[in-house]
């Protein structure tokens, strides 16, 4: 088949969309098929090989500045080129990251109305370079907020329109009104357009089903899948640190929605537990400036309470930091104080075999059941962490166990090649 994938860029930072859009370009790619993954906003960053196009369509600066002034509206290609440069697109991305969501709306309205909107003349590069570049088979949005392009895609490319759903209710639903009234109406207007939809999880499908007033047979459910490049670097056993303090890892963006701070609140009381006063805490993941403050709050408090000098941020990590990460902790949590949609992190740490304790809410309860790689705890409840984490820690042979199992379904059914299995399902269907 010949497939186009649109990507939403990440501004620089690791992102678990992008990562997953790589992986099945990729995955798609080895398998023989003719694969374009396009840039959206800002260029992908992942931490295996980028396959993406190196051109970024509906470039966030031009799609800002064409907002914010109609004199943008009518600028040469070669202006509007020169807006598209991809450092420019980092640094414009990053410094709009650290502006607080509810402040995005009237942006978000306007590229979500399409060829009705101020986009309309990056919309229209981008369909004439897929019409007489790629002619592809079939094209996916990479979330909602790129619903705008729906319409005017099937009707003039004339092939099917998948819209993959990855979390982005999060955003939609933290603007301002009426903006996200606005939002929401201009989606639901449009679904008509969108042949199927894929949602991550089942709770998400669900979740969308509702969001979107569509059948919840409209929505198909495929799993991420970890890249060949991360699972082939994985070594083929952890080796065992002997001496080493019972240790506890976090690998996620720090922010309060990745619930780095429940994690903190439950390391506190956990230090307090029987045989657990030497335990760590290793962090590691993107700080943006938007939470450059929160971060150094969540310091001091570290500092001030029993945990002081047991937490170490390593900062954003590369694949083979990840791996050290991984290979350096006994049982990992991230816990999400919004239902995570995807949870790409708790598979990268089953997939070393470090069992996870996570928050029994969006995608986690599906893929700790199918992996058996951990366990759940109430939402929001730091002393139901702190004693899961206990007990975890407590219990080598239990603790090996999960992971052991984790690893192996991971390895089996959550690797790039079973998800581009199960969406050429989808894409060959649509085409029907």
């Amino acid at each position: 088949m010949k497939i186009c994938i649109l990507a939403a860029g990440a501004g620089g930072m690791y992102c678990g969309s992008c990562m997953r859009d790589n992986a099945l370009a990729a995955a798609l790619l080895r398998m023989g098929h003719q694969v374009t993954l396009i840039p959206l906003f800002s260029p992908t960053k992942t931490d295996t090989p980028d396959v993406s196009d190196r051109r970024v369509f509906l470039g966030g600066v031009n799609v800002y500045l064409q907002h914010a002034s109609k004199w943008f509206r009518h600028t040469p290609r070669f202006l509007n080129w020169l807006f598209d440069r991809n450092w420019l697109l980092n640094l414009a991305t990053k410094y709009g990251a650290g502006k607080p969501y509810s402040e995005m709306g009237g942006i978000t309205v306007d590229l979500l109305l399409g060829e009705e909107g101020h986009a309309v003349k990056e919309l229209r590069r981008l369909l004439d370079f897929i019409r007489s570049d790629l002619q592809p088979d079939v094209v996916t949005l990479p979330n909602l907020m790129f619903m705008g392009a729906a319409r005017l895609f099937h009707d003039e490319l004339k092939i099917p329109v998948i819209c993959e759903l990855t979390g982005e209710d999060i955003f939609l639903d933290a603007l301002d009104e009426p903006q996200r009234t606005q939002a929401r109406e201009i989606i639901r207007s449009r679904v008509g357009s969108i042949s199927r939809f894929v949602a991550t999880c089942d709770y998400y499908a669900d979740r969308m089903a509702d969001y979107l007033t569509v059948p919840r047979g409209r929505i198909d459910v495929v799993y991420p899948g970890l890249a060949k490049e991360f699972l082939d670097a994985i070594p083929a056993s952890v080796p065992v640190q002997n001496g080493r303090p019972p240790t506890v890892g976090y690998l996620a963006r720090i922010c309060p929605e990745k619930g780095i701070e429940r994690l903190v609140d439950a390391m506190i009381l956990l230090r307090a537990l029987p045989e657990m006063s030497n335990v760590q805490l290793r962090v590691a993941g993107y700080l943006g400036k938007r939470d450059e403050a929160f971060f150094e709050q969540l310091k001091l408090k570290v500092d001030r309470s029993p945990v002081k000098g047991a937490m170490t941020y390593i900062g954003e990590v590369d694949q083979a930091g990840k791996i050290d990460l991984l290979s350096s902790i006994d049982v990992f949590s991230a816990p999400s104080v919004y239902p995570e949609s995807k949870g790409i992190y708790v598979l990268e740490a089953l997939a070393m075999g470090v069992p996870v304790v996570q928050p029994a809410h969006g995608s986690f309860p599906e893929l700790v059941q199918r992996t058996q790689g951990g366990v759940l705890t109430p939402p929001g409840d730091a002393a139901a962490l702190a004693t899961a984490l206990a007990e975890m820690l407590r219990d080598h042979t239990g603790r090996t166990a999960y992971g052991a199992q984790g690893r192996k379904i991971i390895h089996e059914q959550f690797t790039d090649a079973h998800m581009a299995e199960q969406m050429l399902e989808i894409y060959r269907d649509a085409k029907v």
